[in-house]
């Protein structure tokens, strides 16, 4: 496989699923469902659990429920101090210098290109992705949908079979598998795989199925890249 781009992730695959900034999303993201159902923490936590492995993301599943107010939800889960609560790690910008020498980079997430601004430039890593496709580039239709992917490898001009991508979750990978790619699976909180009856991945019988590869340390990329 020769591979030419690759696709990243940006939360908790940049940075480590450990930091704050994790905890901070979903607390705040706890505090909207708690709004939006008039339900308590202990409540939200628990329908969430149940609801979240059948959508791609808790914005769908709101939204699925009845929630309109989608600019308000990404404000909210995503305010302007939000990088505060992200250490950054010093090795990161050479590593991925050393990796922009054989590869073309770019970054899919499912949430507002103003959070991943943020977050880029608190890394001190912006400059190395100019190319970032956002939940609105999406249409608010993310990871795993087939629609994602596509959207994120045609703005970066790249091909799926010359592609990896990078994402810390277990659903995202399936997804980028799903669609005949290959995926890399980073770190040990990868969460639960969707259920069988999630909309997001009913296109995967239209295609051949890719792979999968774990990956425990992010910092070992190039290597794997290497053997692939």
């Amino acid at each position: 496989m020769e591979i030419k781009h690759i696709l990243f992730d940006l939360d908790n695959t940049l940075y480590p699923a450990t930091s704050a900034m994790d905890k901070g999303i979903t607390t705040r993201m706890y505090e909207c469902i708690m709004d939006f159902f008039g339900i308590s923490l202990e409540e939200a936590i628990k329908l969430r659990k149940e609801k979240i492995v059948h959508f791609s993301t808790t914005l769908e599943w709101l939204r699925n429920e009845g929630m309109n107010d989608i600019e308000g939800f990404l404000h909210h889960v995503h305010p302007e101090s939000e990088a505060d609560e992200l250490t950054v790690d010093l090795n990161l910008r050479d590593f991925l210098i050393d990796l922009q020498k054989s590869y073309s980079m770019s970054i899919l997430t499912n949430g507002p290109i103003e959070h991943a601004s943020r977050v880029l430039n608190k890394l001190g890593i912006q400059d190395l992705f100019p190319l970032i496709t956002d939940i609105r580039d999406c249409n608010f239709v993310g990871k795993p949908y087939a629609s994602s992917y596509l959207s994120a490898l045609k703005k970066a001009n790249a091909d799926l079979q010359t592609t990896v991508f990078v994402d810390d979750l277990t659903k995202y990978t399936d997804g980028f598998q799903a669609l005949g790619g290959t995926a890399i699976l980073v770190g040990d909180k990868n969460g639960k795989p969707l259920s069988n009856d999630a909309k997001p991945l009913a296109y995967k019988s239209k295609y051949n199925l890719g792979r999968t590869v774990k990956l425990d340390n992010i910092y070992n990329l190039k290597n794997l890249l290497e053997r692939l």
